[in-house]
């Protein structure tokens, strides 16, 4: 009885243990501390549409050493085993027998081709093309990746800030409660201004849960966006790197400049109306004469083939007696074929121009998304400028308000304001902020700089 109950307490304990240390390191992964770059390295390791692309990639990638192996020689073989029954022709002798015999028939071609006006050498370029194209797919999804999480990172940012801005306002609320209810209870005030002090600190509690609950929802379209799936909460380094004192705004003509020599989007899609323009030159070969390169070799074996004493000649003999060989050239002439060669012409044609126009739109879209970026720019320096200034004057207007509260100079509705003013000031104040620092760096990846760590 007793080793079974010791059995027993063996098997518990090692439960407990296991299960203390499955909670200590989900305790710990859920408690690490992830940097911006952290979170885009994760994102872009485990998002399905990057892996999409890639797969998009090793496609292009295979096609384009399909079209090199397109130059070898064409080699194929055949052979057949034939039973026939019946009257039917002896494939020796052309005679028509009554009776059941089988053959065999083997044979082997080669062509190559000479000439095909250089389609195939323009079909190698044009895949060459597609596949640096989609390389450059692959990289632009990291990088329009890496912005989303950017931009869910910084939104967590915002929120922390709400909560913390909501938590102080709610001390100061709860500060002044205390402080009523003291006067109060010293008959200096009457119970109308506890009640008053009380609404504005149960405002205050329910903005912090408003504001708490909005950071759970933007730590989760983080979660989302980095494909993390095993936890529920996710903590970020506490400080950022503080913005420099003086932002300067970037030229619009210098940046367009930059940006269009590496964006992957304008890039892709200058591969694309190259390997069109290639496209279209391979169409125009379909109607060149084509020449080729043809051999073969073949041979036979017959049951009804015997010798002038009526025994089937064997097989290794027939084989080297009925071998056959050639080997020759052929030309090739398209003049027709319902005109469809040309219809390709045109239709490929029509794909090369369009490829120019999309690259014209690509650029298009980038200089109108960088201007409004520059004229963004502008407005933050300025409004965050300004959005400093007046924290300082809210903080002071504030603190005055509240000195002259507790000397009874003003009621609590005009503390209340002066409090929700301080609080509003600076809400804003970290909205810019943070929106400048956004903006900031999407203009130094557009200048070239290496804001994502992405290969």
């Amino acid at each position: 009885m007793d080793i079974v109950l010791a059995q027993e307490y063996i098997m518990n304990l090692r439960t407990y243990i296991t299960g203390l240390l499955f909670f200590v390191a989900i305790s710990g992964f859920s408690q690490e501390t992830w940097t911006l770059d952290e979170c885009v390295a994760y994102a872009i390791e485990h998002n399905l549409q990057v892996k999409n692309t890639n797969y998009n990639r090793d496609s292009s990638k295979e096609t384009y050493r399909q079209s090199i192996r397109d130059l070898l020689p064409s080699v194929g073989g055949y052979t057949d085993y034939r039973i026939r029954y019946g009257r039917s022709a002896d494939p020796n002798t052309n005679d028509y027998v009554n009776t059941e015999f089988f053959s065999n028939n083997y044979s082997l071609s080669a062509n190559m081709g000479l000439f095909q006006g250089f389609q195939k050498l323009n079909s190698i370029k044009a895949s060459k093309f597609i596949l640096k194209a989609t390389q450059e797919d692959v990289l632009q999804e990291k990088f329009l990746l890496a912005f989303r999480v950017m931009s869910a990172f910084y939104d967590i940012k915002f929120y922390e800030g709400l909560v913390a801005n909501s938590l102080e306002q709610q001390e100061i609320s709860q500060a002044n409660y205390d402080l009523v209810a003291k006067q109060v209870e010293l008959g200096i005030m009457a119970g109308a201004d506890l009640y008053e002090a009380e609404s504005n600190l149960l405002g205050d509690k329910l903005l912090v849960t408003q504001n708490r609950n909005l950071l759970t929802n933007a730590k989760l379209v983080l979660l989302q966006e980095m494909n993390l799936n095993e936890v529920t909460d996710i903590t970020l380094q506490e400080t950022l790197e503080p913005l420099p004192n003086e932002i300067e705004s970037a030229p619009l003509d210098s940046l367009y400049e930059t940006a269009r020599g590496f964006v992957p989007l304008v890039k892709s899609q200058e591969y694309r109306v190259s390997a069109a323009k290639k496209q279209l030159q391979a169409a125009r070969g379909t109607l060149y004469p084509s020449l080729s390169l043809v051999a073969g070799y073949g041979t036979s074996y017959f049951e009804t083939n015997v010798d002038e004493n009526g025994n089937i000649i064997p097989f290794k003999t027939q084989f080297n007696d009925n071998t056959s060989k050639f080997v020759g050239a052929e030309l090739s002439i398209p003049i027709s074929n319902g005109w469809s060669n040309h219809s390709r012409v045109k239709q490929q044609k029509i794909a090369y121009l369009q490829a120019q126009n999309n690259l014209k739109i690509q650029e298009q879209e980038l200089f109108q998304l960088l201007q409004q970026l520059v004229q963004t720019n502008q407005a933050l320096i300025a409004e965050y400028e300004q959005s400093n200034q007046k924290v300082e004057a809210q903080q002071l207007a504030f603190t005055i308000a509240q000195k002259r509260y507790e000397k009874g100079l003003i009621n609590a509705l005009d503390l209340f304001q002066a409090k929700n003013l301080y609080g509003v000031a600076q809400n804003e104040n970290l909205q810019v902020g943070l929106r400048l620092r956004v903006n900031k760096s999407t203009i130094d990846f557009y200048s070239g700089l290496p804001i994502f760590n992405i290969n």
